[in-house]
């Protein structure tokens, strides 16, 4: 499924996974609210690159907080709001958050089942999951773009201990940015 860096044009989607990408991820917790939301200074450095090479740019996040009662979808959407101002503001963007909030993980919905994937493909049919690329810090990630068809990157942000070469990760980058600056 692997792809060439030099082959990636207007045509291809941008998955984004949230926690351990755009932002630090709680060891063992969820982030609840704004105030707990912290950038990796190397994500705002990535995402105004990445906005100039790919048309569209989707976060797929698992959000089991909200399924548990921890934190309400208001609060969620008040982190996601919040996330892509600061974004603009540093001249990147997401086009569209996707999330589930269910709990079972066999949910069709719950990564690494490709549910998210095809509901982003309903809202932008123009995208090819043959011509996408998942990034992700997890191997459900991974398993999520595989399963969608789409090829992997890998981010060693917080499990760097993840083997690769795997058959479910195409590249492995340190963060955002070291994949931002090859693309």
């Amino acid at each position: 499924m692997s792809f060439e860096f030099a082959h990636i044009n207007s045509d291809w989607t941008l998955f984004l996974d949230r926690d351990g990408v755009i932002n630090v991820e709680k060891n063992e917790d969820y982030i609840r609210n704004w105030n707990e939301f912290e950038f990796y200074r190397e994500s705002l450095l990535a995402l105004p690159l990445l906005a100039k090479k790919f048309p569209r740019i989707i976060i797929t996040t698992n959000q089991k907080g909200v399924g548990k009662g921890l934190m309400t979808e208001d609060d969620l959407k008040d982190i996601h709001n919040n996330m892509k101002s600061q974004i603009e503001l540093v001249q990147g963007r997401i086009d569209h958050i996707l999330y589930c909030t269910d709990l079972d993980n066999d949910s069709p919905n719950r990564k690494p089942q490709p549910g998210m994937a095809f509901q982003a493909k309903t809202l932008f049919p123009e995208i090819q999951l043959d011509k996408s690329i998942m990034v992700g810090n997890r191997m459900s990630d991974m398993l999520f773009g595989r399963n969608a068809g789409m090829s992997t990157v890998f981010l060693a942000t917080t499990h760097p201990e993840t083997n690769f070469p795997d058959q479910a990760i195409d590249y492995r980058f340190t963060n955002l940015l070291d994949f931002a600056k090859l693309v």
